[in-house]
């Protein structure tokens, strides 16, 4: 609630979010629109070759499946399964990841592979845990446990082989960068607050008065200071949901997550020392820093190769892909034609010619 939404993880999930290359897009598709391309794909047959690039082709199979996988994970994508450009888009992502993927070394490909069993047992215990378990969700979806693993392994192979490229000095680069721009960047905490919340969560409108906020956030402070229980002192008064039942503790946070003011005492405060309230958008939090640390180089490398190898993923989509390209019989998107003035019988008419008046005032230069 009081924290910065977190980017996309990365690494392995990463390549699960791969379709990053195409939110862009999807975000600015319209309805489905183009009726004869749907039908087109309705008679399509899985043998059908869709598109051929250089040492490779998908068929019309390939890439429903792929399709449907994709829909899988992100259920939002369904509404544009039929608009010609978000087919268009998923199309260049697959055959993305099928050449990166098919570039990967030895050592990437190994990578790879333990990354995707980290990330499939990961799944499927999320999976499994929700109604009617993964058996049943993939025959929903129309999909076999074999047609995840292969979306996978491919898209974790292709961003693992771009990983490799990236070099131990890019990596410290990006680091002492980081620190330079924000000092805070890697700090992570365990911190205990109580917030005093101004709002309605439900609704959003005010629930308490600042001045009121302000003061109850001032008792809890002093109870705190004359050796209040923080624990049952949060479950008393704080109105964060996510932990008010575990004593007010975000442990080892990264910082970073948090609201400019909560990061900011977060990084700021003694250790062991109860904060006087800090003032958010979400009301006055009562705090204290248990402990702090600056993550290391090593710490963070796997995450910073990640992020390198971002930018080398996109440079391929746009510069070497299109020239791989040979045959693509996917729907084209329509070109919207510019829209004309609407046309009138009113008779034309042109407006007045107009001249500055003469005058006998001196020329004058550069406001002299």
């Amino acid at each position: 609630m009081w924290q910065n939404k977190r980017k996309p993880l990365r690494r392995g999930l990463m390549a699960l979010c791969a379709l990053v290359l195409v939110v862009g897009v999807a975000a600015g598709c319209g309805k489905k629109t183009d009726e004869a391309a749907t039908a087109a794909a309705d008679k399509g047959k899985p043998s059908e070759v869709l598109v051929t690039y250089k040492d490779g082709q998908v068929t019309r199979g390939e890439f429903d499946t792929f399709l449907n996988v994709s829909m899988f994970f992100n259920k939002q994508f369904a509404q544009f399964k039929d608009d010609p450009a978000f087919q268009q888009n998923m199309m260049k992502q697959l055959v993305t990841f099928k050449i990166l993927s098919s570039r990967a070394d030895d050592k990437a490909k190994a990578e790879a592979e333990k990354q995707f069993n980290e990330q499939f047992e990961k799944i499927k215990g999320i999976l499994n845990a929700q109604e009617g378990g993964m058996e049943k969700q993939l025959k929903d979806a129309k999909l076999e446990q074999k047609d995840v693993e292969e979306f996978m392994k491919r898209s974790i192979t292709g961003i693992v082989s771009e990983e490799s490229k990236v070099t131990d000095q890019e990596i410290q680069t990006a680091y002492n960068t980081k620190l330079e721009q924000d000092k805070s960047a890697y700090v992570t905490a365990t911190v205990r607050h109580i917030l005093i919340g101004i709002k309605d969560p439900a609704t959003g409108k005010e629930s308490l008065s600042k001045e009121d906020a302000l003061k109850r956030a001032k008792e809890v402070q002093d109870k705190l200071n004359k050796g209040g229980d923080f624990d049952a002192l949060a479950k008393e008064y704080s109105d964060d949901p996510g932990s008010k039942d575990k004593g007010g503790k975000y442990e080892n946070a990264e910082i970073s997550q948090f609201v400019p003011e909560f990061k900011k005492a977060a990084a700021e405060l003694p250790i062991g020392k109860i904060s006087d309230p800090v003032e958010t958008s979400f009301g006055y939090h009562v705090m204290k820093v248990e402990s702090r640390k600056t993550k290391t180089l090593d710490e963070v490398k796997p995450e910073l190769r990640s992020e390198a190898a971002e930018p080398k993923v996109y440079e391929f989509v746009e510069k070497e892909l299109p020239g791989l390209i040979k045959t693509n019989n996917l729907p084209k998107p329509e070109e919207k034609k510019p829209a004309e003035a609407p046309k009138t019988d009113a008779p034309k008419t042109e407006a007045p010619k107009t001249e500055a008046p003469k005058t006998d005032a001196p020329k004058t230069e550069g406001g002299k």
